[in-house]
């Protein structure tokens, strides 16, 4: 079953975003990939999941891929 990240888009518009391993908590956001990646590495995530959330919902089938930094 997917995920619902109706409140996500809502809350964090156009940013990105610093997931936990279960891919609905918010462990930091940015406006770039880098900010939202170091904030979460100050908290002490050495390896949290990064997304981007669009300014709207739009449908999506499609598969993502791990990207390490």
């Amino acid at each position: 079953m997917g995920i619902d990240w109706i409140k996500l888009v809502r809350k964090y518009k156009a940013l990105w975003v610093a997931l936990k391993d279960d891919e609905k908590t918010v462990i930091a956001s940015g406006r770039t990939a880098k900010e939202a990646w170091t904030k979460a590495a100050k908290k002490g995530y050495s390896r949290p999941i990064l997304t981007h959330i669009p300014s709207k919902v739009i449908p999506y089938v499609g598969q993502t891929h791990e990207v390490f930094l």
